[in-house]
C-alpha cells in the first residue's frame, strides 16, 4: 500500500473520463460518495450481498475496477475485494482524516472516491481488503457484459482467475 502521501497519478484516457453528463446522472448518494469523499452507512449498500458473476465498474466512468471472483465477505459492512482487476485501475492516497491514517482508494481515470484499502484481508490472497462503497460502483452481470461493452473481460470472469486483465 502506498501511504507516502504523494498525489496519485490519474489517467487522462478519454474512454473512462469523468464527464459533466456522467456527473449529472449520479444519484445524491453516488455524488456524495464519489465526488465529496463520503461514506455510505455500513450494511446499507446495494452491492454488499451481490454474489453473481460479473464485474464492478466505476459508477461515474464505467471503468472496470473489481471482479466478482475477488469479492468476499469481510463482515465490515461494505463490499470487500482482495484486489482490483488491474493495479492501474486504482490510485492510492494517504488519508489522515478522522484522527487516523488510512489509504484512500480512488478510480485512476475518473478520480472517483471509492473507499479504502486495509492490510487485514485474506493472507492467502495477498492480505489486502479493499473496502468499497456500493454507491461508487455499478455491477455488470456476466450475461450483460458483452452488450455493455465489457466483452474483453468475459473470459476473465468465467475462469474466475485472480490474474489481472491486460
Amino acid at each position: 500500500m502506498d501511504v507516502t502521501g504523494k498525489e496519485a497519478e490519474m489517467s487522462t484516457d478519454p474512454k473512462w473520463a469523468r464527464t459533466p453528463e456522467a456527473l449529472a446522472r449520479l444519484s445524491p448518494q453516488e455524488r456524495y460518495v464519489t465526488q465529496e469523499n463520503g461514506t455510505e452507512r455500513p450494511f446499507t449498500g446495494a452491492l454488499l450481498e451481490e454474489k453473481r458473476d460479473g464485474i464492478f465498474v466505476d459508477v461515474v466512468s464505467g471503468e472496470p475496477l473489481f471482479a466478482s471472483a475477488d469479492k468476499y465477505e469481510s463482515g465490515c459492512g461494505w463490499p470487500s475485494f482482495t484486489r482490483p482487476i488491474t493495479k492501474e485501475a486504482l490510485a492510492e492516497l494517504r488519508d489522515d482524516s478522522h484522527g487516523m491514517v488510512r489509504t484512500e482508494v480512488r478510480s485512476s481515470h475518473a478520480d472517483s472516491h471509492l473507499g479504502h484499502v486495509f492490510p487485514d484481508g485474506p493472507p492467502d490472497q495477498g492480505g489486502l481488503r479493499y473496502c468499497i462503497n456500493s454507491a461508487a460502483l455499478r455491477f455488470i452481470p456476466l450475461e450483460e457484459m458483452e452488450a455493455e461493452g465489457y466483452g474483453d473481460y468475459i473470459d476473465f470472469v468465467k475462469a474466475g482467475r485472480k490474474e489481472a486483465v491486460k
